[in-house]
């Protein structure tokens, strides 16, 4: 895939992963970093070339009607969607007594969000040669961790539709879906659960990810994912028992 002269929407774009991926994409394409806090946002595109903002909370109907029409209108399109903003709860399912309301707050980040804005921009990104939308799952996608378990699911649902848009889309149209799948990062998205001691670089997965672009590998495995994802089509017990060591 073309990695330049692109014009590439990025959720949750004002830090960790999202931000990373501006980072090394934003000297030859322009890019469109949205989430819901301006000022992380302006600080975050501070000094960096190409880089825009656009304040939005994604699970806002409203908000996500108006992010599209500013792309309409500022940008005149879209080539690539980065489905990256997440939220997630760190907690096990026998101590709480309201999973519920946690999965259904992650699911409608995770999960309903990402499906909504797919299907409203893809009359935009069906309209270019080039284009593509990209899902940022997770590890837990193949092997539930029990300290995130319903952040798991919605990765697994996530993971789950990313395959069926893929099959959909290759049919009759040039817009290429890829997943991009990271292990615990090294982010303040994860801190509380490991990730400042035992995460990798976010420019690690941001560089794995611009190289899968590059090569059209449509499943971003990075890092101990690949492992993972191995042993689990061998062994699903293992990998289980490998995520929650």
């Amino acid at each position: 895939m073309n990695i330049t002269d692109n014009t590439i929407l990025i959720t949750g774009g004002g830090s960790g992963i999202g931000l990373e991926i501006a980072k090394a994409l934003s000297t030859t394409n322009k890019i469109i970093i949205a989430g819901r806090n301006k000022e992380k946002l302006d600080a975050a595109a501070k000094g960096l070339e190409n880089v825009f903002t656009i304040q939005a909370d994604i699970t806002n109907e409203q908000d996500v009607n108006r992010l599209i029409e500013e792309i309409k209108v500022n940008f005149g399109g879209l080539n690539i969607l980065i489905n990256n903003a997440g939220h997630a709860y760190a907690y096990t399912i026998s101590d709480t007594s309201d999973t519920y309301s946690k999965a259904v707050a992650e699911f409608e980040t995770n999960y309903f969000a990402p499906i909504r804005l797919t299907e409203k921009l893809l009359p935009l990104l069906k309209q270019q040669e080039n284009a593509a939308v990209v899902n940022v799952s997770s590890i837990v996608a193949f092997a539930p961790g029990s300290h995130v378990p319903t952040y798991s699911d919605s990765k697994a649902a996530l993971h789950s539709y990313t395959k069926i848009l893929r099959h959909e889309l290759a049919k009759d149209t040039s817009v290429k879906v890829f997943e991009l799948m990271p292990p615990l990062v090294n982010t303040d998205f994860s801190a509380e659960i490991g990730g400042r001691e035992n995460g990798i670089p976010a420019s690690e997965v941001a560089d794995s990810f611009v190289n899968a672009l590059i090569n059209d590998t449509y499943e971003i495995r990075v890092g101990i994912t690949e492992v993972l994802y191995n042993n689990f089509f061998a062994n699903s017990e293992g990998a289980f028992s490998m995520m929650n060591a």
